[in-house]
């Protein structure tokens, strides 16, 4: 494989790769308003003269190289969060600008500089003939990430392919391009959103004592949340903070999978109340739990634990505690329900799919991590990755929730931009990290060793719900 002709191919696309993400930026694309970014993803691959592109029932679209029947595929997602107070933005998130080394803008990191490089990684294989006879390359952007992380591919294991066991028959691995400051991510935790509900009585705010409180009764489960995340798992704690999966006497199976990952955390992200007006007494309350979990975590011990809490064993007939499900429609008006439930997942480093990503990143660009440098604490990528292992684990949740951590399908992760500058105002990524993945994707399938693939790539897949959820 000639490693220079694709450093050469990825940096002559690089003013391309950089027009086509502004112009994604350009159009805002919330979970579910996808359809405008959709439509100009859709246009750049038909220039680039992909095989076939396609847009399925749920919106996302899809771009092909190649003939095979052995699926490469890559993912990113294509829609965003929104922008939040316009006040923190120095410059107009969706206008956003560049230099020439940075592109600003909502989406530049998580993740639509992904799709920019995915799509002329596949250009380039095509262009250099890289893609391996048999093989074809399925270039994915897909929709409402931001909104049910991995919903997405749900919905294309079971209706583009005819269910899990057919996807797993033609997929070979998957390539997410989320930002990886870097690296090569072969994991990250899981989660879950649980909602928590309390009962009250309502009566007239001049004598509250006749009602019963629901703000009240939420507030002492507020402070045995935040103690759950906080504490530590000695023995002077009542209530054990999730710290303790770290340790083997509390999790012996999978303590180092879990120090791996890292410890899991819960926060309090929304909260609700209903009152027959301001001079009443709250008749209920409810709360949103961002749940992160680690391996040896299961969905039910989660919601065991804030059953479990003591202040929802004090007003045990009042409380209930439960997950969200997910019913939004997409923008072509699809619904896919599903669990919001997203399992943890780790691949082992030796499986044969991540080391096709370590073997392109060692020809192309060496064994640590690169970036771009400067002066500049604001346009620097290296002060986020020197120093850092090149193979590693995102802190936040991805795609690969469903196609690894549910269906079993494998994923590695290797995308441009920063995972810091997730959901952060003045947003950028870098156009030297377009070029760095670009070619890297091109590199992947012309080493990926099938013959090297066995059947224990995982090295730790979280237990599924009890739900009947496809």
């Amino acid at each position: 494989m000639d490693f220079e002709a694709i450093k050469r191919a990825a940096e002559g696309y690089k003013a391309d790769m950089t027009r086509f993400l502004r112009d994604m930026i350009a159009i805002p694309s919330e979970s579910c308003e996808e359809e405008g970014v959709v439509k100009r993803i859709k246009a750049e691959m038909e220039k680039l003269g992909y095989d076939k592109v396609e847009i399925d029932g749920l919106g996302n679209v899809i771009g092909w190289m190649g003939e095979g029947d052995k699926i490469i595929a890559i993912d990113s997602h294509i829609d965003t969060v929104g922008i939040g107070n316009i006040n923190n933005w120095d410059a107009d998130p969706y206008e956003g600008y560049e230099t020439e080394d940075i592109i600003y803008g909502r989406g530049g990191s998580d993740q639509e500089g992904g799709m920019a490089s995915a799509t002329y990684g596949a250009k380039i294989m095509k262009d250099l003939g890289l893609i391996p006879e048999g093989y074809k390359i399925m270039v994915v952007g897909s929709v409402q990430e931001e909104d049910c992380d991995g919903m997405c591919w749900q919905y294309i294991v079971n209706k583009y392919f005819n269910g899990p066991e057919d996807a797993r028959s033609k997929i070979e691995f998957v390539i997410s391009t989320e930002p990886t400051d870097g690296g090569i991510y072969r994991g990250h935790r899981g989660r879950m959103e649980i909602r928590v509900d309390v009962k009250g009585v309502s009566c007239h705010g001049s004598a509250p004592e006749r009602g019963d409180n629901a703000i009240y009764k939420m507030a002492d489960i507020l402070q045995d949340v935040r103690a759950l995340n906080e504490n530590g798992d000695g023995p002077s704690n009542k209530v054990k903070g999730l710290v303790k999966m770290l340790n083997p006497a509390f999790n012996p199976e999978h303590y180092e999978d879990a120090q791996f990952l890292g410890r899991g955390t819960c926060t309090t992200s929304q909260i609700f109340y209903t009152s027959p007006s301001r001079c009443a007494v709250a008749d209920s309350c409810a709360i949103s739990i961002d749940r992160r979990m680690t391996a040896g975590e299961t969905w039910d011990s989660c919601l065991k634990e804030i059953e479990d809490l003591p202040s929802v064993q004090k007003y045990k007939d009042d409380v209930k505690v439960s997950m969200y499900m997910y019913d939004r429609p997409a923008w072509t008006g699809e619904v896919y329900e599903t669990e919001c439930f997203f399992p943890t997942w780790i691949n082992k480093e030796s499986a044969a799919h991540v080391q096709a990503l370590i073997d392109a990143h060692h020809a192309l660009w060496g064994e640590e991590r690169i970036g771009h440098a400067d002066a500049d604490p604001y346009k620097d990528a290296m002060h986020l990755r020197q120093g850092r292992p090149l193979t590693d684990k995102w802190t936040f949740s991805t795609n690969c929730v469903s196609i690894q951590g549910r269906y079993g399908i494998p994923c590695v992760g290797f995308g441009p931009g920063a995972e810091s500058w997730a959901h952060a105002p003045n947003e950028i990524t870098w156009k030297q990290d377009l070029v760095t993945c670009a070619a890297l994707y091109a590199a992947v399938p012309g080493l990926y060793k099938p013959e090297n693939k066995t059947d224990d790539v995982t090295e730790f897949r979280q237990s599924l719900t009890n739900n009947d959820i496809k």
